[in-house]
């Protein structure tokens, strides 16, 4: 099988028509990939961070953890960039640079964990949705129930029919909405900070016994800190319909910066304001709830209203993101050949009725298993934690090896340092997130095999090298011990 680097033009400036199954589809500028970065990082998670990062660590623990994860995810960032500029003729990096790393087999898993995260991480968008409005209409319950299921499919049907006209007007709309999004986010900031009093966040300020030593409690944080960042990888996902490649390492460190700021202010100036412990047993969204200890009920009616916003802008940024994430692996040959077509607007229709459709499944799902935001996230999460270590280790070895540099270039030690940091840091992720997710996570990787084979049939060729079954065995043997533990009730979900 040929890298996917050989399925393109070799020149960088090739037009986005050639990279997006021969449409005239118009390409993205800074601004709409920038847009694209903060629209898919700033969804529910910021919402409900306060009481997220206070049920299970103190002020300083919080802190701490932003602190690691800053780092952690600046690294990424630095990683991501370095990637779209190292590897100009790489389109899609989370498939990409798992493939041209390690062989189609890796690729393809990269790909899939990271649409299975982004289709469940918009199951849990609807459920919070309709979760919040039932603070105003009590039918819609937390987000599960039968009214609120039905509402929310005909929310996830209408985003469907908007998306289908054509990527660009799917981003133009994005940009919108993710400028809505940060209006009372800012707001919220302003009068957090006003209304901030220092005495309340020293109380507790390392957390107590019940929270457990500082390292327990900044573990705790670290699935939720990455939630809230997932998304930093955007534009190098959109990297084939980006009108410069260059733009995509400036709109990656450009959303970071901004979204880092906002989620940093947000949940440490929450603990100034409420304490620790109440702040942890409030109802999400708990901005909502702070708001109204520092202004009044009105406090909470905005911020409802802010996430309604923010939701429907993060929902149809990750749409977009899942579908592209099947359309290039399939014209690259590890995805079967029907998810490669596209309609006349240049949008990956099969792809996108595929997504949308496990969207709809899951959602029904909820009616039985009453799956919460909190799990439905912390899924999500775990099964992106694998993509983004196939990145890191990727920018790694390019450095290592010089490849895309030139010779005796300094930049080369840099990067190799950064990569092996983001490397480390995906590593510690992993471990943070504990066995539990990682588990679920594989029985989620396990069904893919399926699709993986039927494409390689496609196409006549060799389904698996011999390094990749030992891959292989290894998920199928963990995917058995999570389904194992499932049927016994030892997992819970």
């Amino acid at each position: 099988m040929k890298n996917l680097a050989d399925s393109f033009p070799a020149s960088s400036s090739s037009k986005p028509a050639d990279r997006t199954g021969g449409t005239a589809a118009k390409p993205l500028r800074l601004g709409l990939l920038t847009a694209l970065v903060i629209g898919s990082m700033i969804g529910s998670g910021v919402f409900s961070l306060p009481q997220n990062m206070a049920s299970g660590a103190g002020a300083a623990a919080v802190l701490i953890g932003w602190l690691i994860t800053g780092a952690g995810m600046l690294m990424l960032a630095f990683v991501y960039q370095t990637l779209a500029t190292r590897k100009s003729l790489l389109d899609n990096g989370i498939y990409a640079y798992a493939q041209a790393s390690a062989g189609d087999f890796v690729g393809f898993n990269s790909a899939w964990g990271y649409w299975v995260s982004a289709w469940i991480g918009n199951v849990g968008y609807l459920v919070i949705v309709f979760g919040t409005l039932g603070y105003f209409f009590p039918v819609f319950g937390d987000g599960n129930t039968p009214s609120a299921v039905l509402a929310a499919s005909i929310a996830l049907w209408s985003m469907h029919a908007v998306i289908l006209r054509g990527v660009r007007s799917a981003a133009v709309l994005n940009a919108i909405t993710t400028i809505a999004k940060v209006i009372p986010l800012l707001l919220f900031i302003v009068l957090a900070a006003l209304a901030f009093r220092s005495h309340v966040i020293a109380q507790d300020f390392w957390g107590n016994a019940k929270l457990g030593s500082v390292f327990t409690q900044v573990r705790s944080t670290m699935l939720i800190t990455v939630w809230v960042f997932i998304g930093i990888e955007g534009a190098n996902v959109f990297s084939a319909r980006a009108q410069r490649r260059e733009d995509i390492g400036r709109a990656t460190l450009l959303g970071f910066a901004v979204v880092l700021l906002l989620l940093m202010a947000v949940s440490l100036l929450s603990l100034g304001i409420v304490s620790q412990g109440e702040l942890a047993s409030m109802k999400n969204p708990s901005m909502a709830g702070v708001l109204e200890k520092a202004v009044g009920s009105w406090g909470a009616v905005v911020i409802s209203l802010g996430l309604l916003v923010s939701v429907g802008g993060a929902l149809l940024a990750w749409t977009l993101l899942a579908a592209e994430t099947l359309f290039t692996p399939a014209n690259g040959g590890v995805m079967p050949k029907f998810l490669a077509r596209s309609n006349s607007h240049g949008v990956p229709a099969n792809a996108l009725w595929v997504t949308n459709g496990l969207v709809q499944l899951f959602l029904i799902i909820t009616l039985v298993s009453n799956a919460t935001y909190q799990a439905l996230i912390s899924l999500a999460t775990s099964m992106i934690l694998i993509p983004y270590l196939f990145s890191a280790v990727y920018a790694t070895r390019i450095a290592m090896r010089g490849d895309g540099y030139a010779p005796g270039e300094s930049a080369r030690t840099r990067d190799m340092l950064i990569g092996s940091a983001a490397t480390a840091y995906c590593c510690w992720l992993l471990y943070a997130a504990g066995p539990k997710y990682l588990l679920l996570s594989a029985l989620l990787y396990a069904p893919g095999v399926l699709l993986y084979g039927w494409a390689k049939r496609e196409r006549g060729a060799r389904v698996f090298k011999p390094f990749e079954f030992v891959i292989l065995a290894a998920l199928l043997v963990l995917a058995a011990v999570a389904g194992w533990l499932l049927a016994t009730g030892a997992l819970g979900f």
